[in-house]
């Protein structure tokens, strides 16, 4: 495989008679190229050749499993095209290292499984539940964007979407964002279907057992695989659905070239093996929105009474003239009267409370008090916060969160005030508080390094970071969203999107509002996104999502290209683009913050010249654009002046 743009092609290779017998298609080979080694996959075996010039010999067969099959093999040349990448990169996401001692190993022979026991009646609540149950067991396509119930047992009902596929003779494939939702998921399928018939996938299995686990996916008949984001590309046997589950988390996008998003990668593996789709999630994003609004998908979502008899009663700051006379201050404070009769309420009831926070850690922002200019640290510009209480473990000074030097005598560089004041509080600072105001409560903390995956029923206080809410069986009594502001003011295209997702995620959790269960939004109830969640209505919000996008010219209503690197790289690399017509050039600007400056780019990136350039074309050209700065990038790559530019199609932070 040769990463280089230019070289991103087939290579014919004579093969020697003692290995014409392993050298068949899909196979590990080494080849000489350019006078070294390399690795490389056996992609046809022809009898003839168009080449003209001499041909080099195949060195050795590294193995004779043929690791690459003909369906993974298309993908990756498909992938590569939408994102202007190469095969090369596709392929090292696809096919995982070689382990000989683990390829050595027998696969054990499994009997077909049994027909699994699906409960037809929590799919009833859906429209056309039912339906789309029968689709998957009789080897039709549905494409779905499922809409999940609050309080919903969404890893039972992917694992009998999957065991309903697989009982019918073809491969399920279901991909979660992180390690908690995956262990779910495999319990649930376990149960369903034994352990035989159930391969879980992810990076914290280790090199061998990943390698193992993947060679079952090869080697067995119809399974489940259920897995993180690069078990997208499981080379199962007849792939009869794929499916996602909470689509917008960030975990789905991939930070090496091509960066592909799991979820288009999946879509396009459907389209490639004809296989059916499940966009599922208690949200709903504005890609998921555009395939319905197209046709290529359908709702499956359930009736709004029943939705509202499931939901949570949600509440919001000042959603009436009567609590806002009641509670005047509830605009400023961070834990409004509302926030306390919940939790009150449900505590009084021995359930436990969910509150959610935007960070972990103490107070892991400060400014200056005076004119709230950020407060950052004179050795490295790193920002400072406070990691723990004053006094405790000698943290009781604003700490470098880079360098980690405390700095006592900090001096604003502005106004030259002396004074700090907390922009966000963190998860222990939040437990403490509540830890005072409810004595005798026990108080769990979720996040950072300790990430909890369940707690016991009963009266209790559980603070966790978004993301990191621990599972309670019977569900919570109540659940505080605090500090709204933080997850909306973010300058981000897809802040709204993305704090609803996480609102929902953990209101679904909280009991019925007929059993009690209440939640409480600290944010203003006449914005939007509020009022998404105040009424359970992801699809509003996902559609006046897609509406903005449409008007402002901005994914998925259209395809953008991000490019990063010097502004002469990337000018070059623009000029040198036979680009499509109804282009549209944004920028160059600064690289956003956060992002880091592509490899090549100078010492560390810190050059200060590394900037990103924008490029906006309508969907209907999009491939065009891709093969464009794909042409260059191999241009450029041939003149040997490709290093120092990165290429992203529609990345999720744009910027």
């Amino acid at each position: 495989m040769l990463p280089l743009p230019h070289l991103d092609r087939e290579f014919d290779y004579l093969v020697p008679e003692g290995l014409g017998a392993d050298a068949q298609p899909g196979v590990r080979v080494r080849v000489r190229f350019a006078g070294r080694l390399v690795d490389g996959f056996v992609l046809a075996r022809l009898a003839e050749t168009d080449h003209d010039g001499k041909l080099g010999w195949l060195e050795r067969v590294v193995s004779a499993e043929r690791v690459l099959t003909p369906e993974i093999a298309e993908l990756a040349e498909v992938v590569a095209d939408r994102y202007a990448g190469t095969r090369a990169d596709v392929l090292r996401l696809a096919v995982p290292a070689r382990h000989a001692r683990v390829e050595a190993e027998a696969t054990p022979v499994v009997d077909p499984p049994s027909e699994p026991a699906v409960d037809r009646v929590a799919w009833s609540a859906y429209t056309h539940g039912p339906n789309f149950l029968d689709a998957l067991a009789s080897g039709r396509l549905p494409r779905a964007v499922w809409q999940a119930l609050p309080g919903e047992q969404w890893s039972i009902r992917l694992a009998e979407s999957a065991a309903v596929t697989v009982a019918g003779g073809r491969s399920a494939v279901v991909v979660v964002p992180d390690q908690r939702d995956l262990d779910r998921l495999e319990a649930a399928c376990t149960a369903l279907l034994g352990a035989e018939h159930v391969v879980a996938l992810s990076a914290g299995l280790g090199p061998a057992k990943r390698y193992r686990q993947w060679l079952r996916c090869l080697r067995s008949g119809p399974v489940v695989v259920v897995g993180t984001r690069s078990a997208v590309f499981a080379p199962v046997s007849t792939l009869g659905m794929i499916a996602i589950w909470d689509d917008g988390d960030d975990s789905f996008a991939e930070p090496r070239s091509p960066y592909p998003h799991a979820r288009e990668v999946a879509l396009l593996r459907a389209h490639v093996s004809g296989a059916a789709v499940v966009i599922g999630g208690h949200s709903r994003t504005a890609e998921a929105e555009a395939l319905v609004d197209s046709g290529w998908a359908h709702d499956l979502v359930a009736p709004r009474e029943l939705v509202r008899e499931r939901q949570p009663h949600v509440v919001a700051l000042a959603d009436s003239d009567h609590a806002l006379a009641r509670d005047p201050a509830a605009r400023v404070a961070r834990l409004p009267a509302i926030a306390f009769e919940a939790a009150r309420a449900a505590l009084k009831a021995d359930a436990p409370v969910l509150v959610q926070v935007p960070r972990a850690g103490y107070v892991p922002s400060l400014a200056c008090a005076k004119c709230r200019n950020p407060a950052r640290c004179r050795r490295c510009n790193g920002p400072l916060a406070l990691p723990s209480a004053a006094g405790r473990d000698g943290a009781s000074s604003p700490t470098c969160s880079w360098c980690g030097i405390a700095d006592a005598a900090h001096r604003c560089t502005v106004c030259g005030s002396r004074n700090l004041r907390a922009v966000v509080i963190g998860a222990g600072r939040t437990a403490e508080e509540l830890g005072r105001a409810f004595p005798g409560v026990p108080v769990h903390n979720s996040g950072g390094a300790t990430v909890l995956d369940s707690v016991r029923p009963g009266a209790a206080l559980v603070v966790s970071t978004v993301g990191a809410e621990p599972t309670v069986e019977g569900g919570y009594g109540a659940a505080l969203l605090l500090d709204g502001w933080a997850l909306l003011g973010r300058a981000d295209l897809r802040a709204a999107e993305e704090t609803l997702r996480r609102w929902m995620t953990a209101a679904a959790m909280v009991r019925p509002g007929s059993d009690g269960g209440r939640v409480v939004v600290v944010a203003e109830s006449e914005i939007p996104t509020v009022q998404a969640l105040v009424r359970w209505d992801p699809l509003w919000h996902a559609r006046s999502q897609l509406d903005e996008r449409v008007e402002v010219r901005f994914p998925p209503a259209v395809h953008v290209a991000a490019i990063d690197g010097t502004t002469d790289a990337i000018t070059a690399l623009v000029e040198s683009a036979d680009l499509p017509e109804a282009v549209e050039v944004l920028g160059p600007v600064d690289l956003p913050d956060g992002q880091r400056p592509p490899a090549g780019s100078g010492e560390d990136g810190l050059s200060g010249d590394v900037q990103r350039l924008l490029i906006r074309v309508p969907r209907s050209t999009g491939a065009a654009l891709a093969r464009a700065l794909s042409a260059a990038q191999a241009s450029r790559s041939a003149k040997k002046l490709g290093a120092g530019v990165r290429v992203q199609i529609d990345p999720i932070r744009i910027g």
